[in-house]
């Protein structure tokens, strides 16, 4: 077939994780993103492109003022414009989907883009000691002009006031909901828990770079140990994503013209075919259900609409597994069985976020890469990359595959996948409230030596609204974790700007 010389394509990935005996002798964040990049231009086969972008996922380790731009003079390249993502582990599928769309008007030929974290280096300085300083670059560059994505904070403040703000605070509030939903008493979820999530382990133990390649028993999972301590009921430390990470990666986007004229070779090409993006409503408390997710669902059918392929016609998958309660609504905002339900096709092609890495905002870029290399392996298959941010708010999808599309890449418009979002059911936040209502999720934060110290619980009013409620009482805290508190009735009372159980 003939290829339109605009249709974008990735022709270039590298991944790089670090993990030294001396944290002050590591790279520095925009140095080791630099090996990446360098390894990028290597796999694609040498340098011949001349990048006219060069951008970057927000780094959270370390704050530059524009670190495209100062990737860029690492790498002795000077391309016409930087651009930052804001928060949210959505934006590397979502800057893929707007530059390559870039790329097929005409816009943009050559697309450098990349993130890094050094979490692990970071702390293990503030270990030896806190008063130490690390030597790293603090350049005087006017603040990057282009950030894309949205930047609104993740959480409202009365979200805040009531200790829904850490991820791993908030996804088991989705996962309490998500497990009353399925009708499964608690010893019966979390050996689900520890299945699925086993299922990621044994692709982390055959990842080149993933931070933590053991194949872990679903026993070793979910059981509390000194080494795996209750992070947040029901999550172990083996269900939570791990920041506590040094990686990096990056990818070469461009047109096929620019790769064939750069002397590119054919199979080192993965075209992306499509790409969607929508935010479910976009807090907590205005989502109809906590154990459901709409947008997923919404923006993957019109990536495969887009395409003009189908859900069976994809080989795998790497849905964004920062914890258990997002792979479960996506599989089911998606209509797909995934592994504990007998669909045999990969969930994951890095190990998720728990063993192959979290490099904070940057996962998908890793997930990226090596569904790049998954598709290179198994020429004409389509592989399928999820990516969201915040609480499972922000989301994008992206296909991928070493077949040209047939007409070219295809972004679906935000405004009408967002527009087929927002026309569903949400909910009214109740604010402070003296009332009584249905329990739909607990999330219960554990302290390092074992002891509860608070939790959260959403809980719906008659009216349909929906509030949330503190309790400290370890009592009532460990009862939540020996019995299933969804579904009760409980009465709520106004203590100042939160609400606690009466």
């Amino acid at each position: 077939m003939t290829i339109d010389p605009r249709t974008p394509v990735i022709v270039g990935v590298g991944q790089v994780t670090q993990r030294t005996g001396d944290p002050m002798t590591s790279l520095e964040p925009i140095d080791l993103l630099a090996d990446a990049a360098r390894s990028a231009v290597a796999d694609a086969g040498g340098p011949g492109l001349a990048f006219d972008t060069v951008a970057v996922v927000e780094i959270m380790s370390w704050r530059y003022p524009d670190p495209a731009a100062l990737l860029a003079r690492r790498l002795g390249i000077a391309p016409r414009t930087s651009v930052v993502s804001s928060t949210g582990g959505n934006s590397p599928q979502m800057m893929v989907n707007r530059f390559a769309d870039a790329i097929q008007r005409g816009d943009v030929d050559a697309v450098l883009l990349g993130g890094v974290e050094c979490m692990y280096s970071r702390r293990r300085v503030r270990k030896i000691d806190p008063t130490l300083r690390l030597a790293w670059s603090q350049p005087d560059d006017p603040a990057c002009p282009n950030v894309w994505g949205d930047t609104r904070p993740g959480s409202t403040q009365y979200e805040m006031a009531h200790r829904a703000l850490a991820p791993t605070q908030v996804y088991p509030l989705l996962e309490t909901a998500i497990r009353h939903a399925a009708g499964r008493s608690i010893t019966d979820h979390q050996h689900h828990l520890g299945a699925l999530w086993s299922e990621l382990a044994a692709v982390a133990a055959t990842n080149p770079y993933a931070w933590s390649p053991t194949a872990y028993t679903p026993d070793e999972i979910i059981t509390p140990t000194a080494d795996n301590r209750m992070a947040c009921f029901p999550y172990t430390k083996r269900l939570c994503a791990n920041l506590d990470v040094d990686q990096a990666a990056a990818i070469i986007l461009c047109s096929y013209e620019a790769a064939t004229a750069a002397g590119i070779a054919e199979d080192r090409m993965v075209f992306p075919w499509s790409g969607a993006d929508a935010h479910d409503h976009y807090y907590l408390t205005e989502r109809d259900s906590l154990a459901h997710s709409t947008a997923i669902g919404i923006i993957s059918d019109a990536a495969l609409d887009a395409a003009g392929t189908e859900l069976d016609a994809i080989a795998r998958f790497d849905l964004y597994s920062c914890f258990p309660s997002a792979v479960e609504l996506a599989l089911e905002s998606i209509g797909l069985a995934g592994p504990t339900g007998g669909d045999e096709r990969p969930i994951s092609v890095t190990g998720g976020l728990a063993y192959g890495g979290g490099p904070g905002n940057n996962y998908v870029t890793h997930s990226i890469a090596a569904m790049v290399e998954a598709c290179r392996r198994d020429p004409g298959s389509i592989g399928s990359v999820t990516a969201l941010g915040w609480y499972a708010t922000k989301h994008s999808v992206g296909l991928y595959s070493t077949t040209p599309p047939a007409d070219g890449f295809r972004r679906v418009d935000p405004a009408i996948t967002q527009a087929r979002v927002d026309a569903l059911p949400s909910r009214e936040s109740a604010g402070i409230v003296d009332a009584s209502g249905e329990v739909e999720a607990t999330s219960v934060a554990f302290d390092r030596d074992g002891t509860p110290t608070i939790g959260i619980i959403s809980v719906l009013l008659a009216d349909g609204r929906r509030a949330l409620a503190n309790s400290a009482d370890a009592d009532t805290l460990l009862a939540m974790c020996a019995e299933p508190w969804e579904g009760r009735t409980v009465a709520l009372r106004a203590d100042g700007d939160t609400n606690v159980l009466a």
